[in-house]
């Protein structure tokens, strides 16, 4: 297990993480890049993401949970089984934090309960818990799935145009925030540890995730009670800001004031712009948004993409050519942030925080199912010839025989 240290954020934090597919993956390989010691439980069957492919890595894993499992230590244990359960006791003697996203009621069904067990027995256990909806409530105790959540908390109906109707986001992007969520609950519960000695439950769900994202949307509505539409790549509030045409690839311009909008006009040769009594606010450049967009690609029609949006930058006028995934990897910039992480041939992108006292230090490969097991068994004092019990009886797997 971990020890105590100074290099890394959270060296000597020790974690279980009984979570499987995104959000708390993902949680919990931002707490072991930062120093934790995080055992990762997995189901008989393995983590779902196991099985999401193809592409596969070179190292055989899914490209889906090769990102979200690196660094962590892997076992196998079926919960519904005692012994099983013995064995998570043991790991939670002396664990910091435990990070489950089970349907809700699943632990409480196993005698694992937070409330009635777990805070008595490890007082000072920061118990996180991530699902779709939370406990109770009218979906309460439901499955949640990112496109779901997506569809019923409005983010579909303010992302797309009118030729393609309400569109999911091309990225989980309910799932992905829902783990910044879980981390930031659970990083707050151990500082007020630190006070008050004691733990706590955490709580992330996905519901009261993808209903945060409404911004400016829901406030727009609070404030005027009209239903937000589909804007495409537009912004409801901002105009110039949305994505327009360049010579030879599409660019995306954010204009943010006035000064912005003189330098761009300037800029592009299009100096009357601001003073035209259709565009001299952004409150009248909102009012005839579709009449400017025009204007502004009739004026770039013949101006390289790259060109153009870094002679924008350089007069203070934010823009970037929409790159494909591939060319986004492969900017100087991505290369300058050491944004892609390369262990031997496992490649990845690093977490996007970064600490210049205790850096991150990205970990070990995604292990293979339950890889650790042997390790992990032997660390909390069970002997050989428990262990083939263990494997014998299915209680614990292992990724190979004894």
């Amino acid at each position: 297990m971990a020890t105590p240290s100074a290099s890394t954020a959270l060296g000597g934090l020790r974690v279980v993480d009984l979570t499987r597919v995104l959000a708390g993956p993902l949680c919990t390989q931002m707490l072991s890049d930062n120093g934790a010691d995080v055992v990762k439980i997995e189901p008989p069957g393995g983590d779902e993401t196991r099985h999401l492919g193809p592409p596969y890595d070179a190292m055989g894993n899914s490209a889906y949970f090769a990102a979200l499992n690196r660094g962590k230590k892997a076992l196998s244990l079926d919960l519904s089984q005692p012994e099983a359960q013995e064995v998570l006791h043991r790991l939670l003697d002396g664990a910091d934090v435990l990070v489950e996203n089970f349907l809700p009621g699943t632990m409480e069904k196993w005698g694992l309960g937070y409330e009635d067990v777990l805070a008595t027995r490890y007082p000072r256990l920061i118990y996180c818990a991530i699902s779709g909806f939370g406990r109770d409530g009218p979906l309460g105790g439901l499955p949640g799935y990112d496109a779901v959540l997506q569809a019923q908390c409005g983010l579909m109906s303010i992302n797309g145009e009118s030729s393609s109707g309400a569109t999911r986001m091309g990225i989980p992007i309910v799932d992905h925030l829902t783990g910044y969520v879980a981390l930031t609950g659970i990083l707050m519960a151990l500082c007020s540890r630190q006070v008050s000695g004691k733990g706590q439950r955490v709580e992330a769900t996905l519901y009261d995730t993808a209903l945060s994202l409404l911004l400016p949307h829901a406030s727009n509505w609070f404030a005027s009670n009209q239903t937000p539409g589909l804007l495409g790549s537009a912004h409801p509030n901002i105009a110039p800001y949305d994505k327009f045409r360049a010579r030879d690839a599409h660019v995306f311009i954010g204009i943010l004031n006035d000064g912005q909008f003189r330098r761009f006009s300037r800029h592009i040769g299009c100096s009357e712009l601001p003073d035209d009594p259709r565009f001299r606010t952004n409150a009248e450049r909102l009012a005839h948004r579709q009449q400017l967009k025009t204007l502004i690609e009739a004026a770039i029609a013949k101006d390289d993409a790259e060109t153009l949006c870094r002679e924008l930058m350089r007069v203070g006028v934010p823009a970037g050519v929409v790159n494909d995934v591939p060319q986004a990897l492969a900017q100087e910039h991505c290369a300058h942030r050491e944004m892609i992480i390369q262990r031997g041939a496992f490649t990845a992108l690093r977490g996007p925080m970064r600490l210049y006292g205790t850096p991150a230090s990205p970990g070990d490969p995604p292990p293979g199912f339950s890889q650790h097991a042997d390790e992990v068994l032997s660390d909390l004092g069970f002997n050989e010839t428990q262990r083939r019990d263990f494997y014998d009886r299915g209680i614990a797997r292992t990724h190979s025989p004894l």
